[in-house]
C-alpha cells in the first residue's frame, strides 16, 4: 500500500524481476540438458525442479505487469492519501 510519502519515481522492480527469471530459465533449461546429456538424473532433477518453479514465478511476474497501474502505479498515478488511523476498527 502506498502511504503518500514514496519518491515520484520510485517503480516496481517487475521489469528487473523479469530479465532475470529469464536469465535464470536459460541457465537452468542449460543445467537440464547438461546433466541429462552427462549421465547425473539427480543434478538433472534438480535442476528441472528449478526450472518448473522458475516458470511458475516468471507466470505470476507477467500477470502482475499486465495488471498494470494497478499493481504498478506508473508516473501519472498520483499517490494515495496516507492512511491517518481514523477508520480503525473498535
Amino acid at each position: 500500500m502506498r502511504t503518500g510519502s514514496e519518491p515520484t519515481t520510485a517503480r516496481s522492480p517487475l521489469r528487473m524481476r523479469f530479465w532475470l527469471s529469464i536469465w535464470g530459465l536459460i541457465w537452468a533449461i542449460g543445467g537440464t540438458v547438461a546433466f541429462t546429456a552427462a549421465g547425473r538424473p539427480g543434478w538433472a532433477a534438480a535442476c528441472g525442479a528449478l526450472t518448473a518453479v522458475i516458470a511458475v514465478d516468471l507466470t505470476m511476474i507477467v500477470h502482475h505487469i499486465h495488471q498494470g497501474p494497478h499493481y504498478q502505479p506508473g508516473r501519472d498515478i498520483p499517490p494515495y492519501e496516507p492512511d491517518r488511523g481514523d477508520n480503525r476498527r473498535r
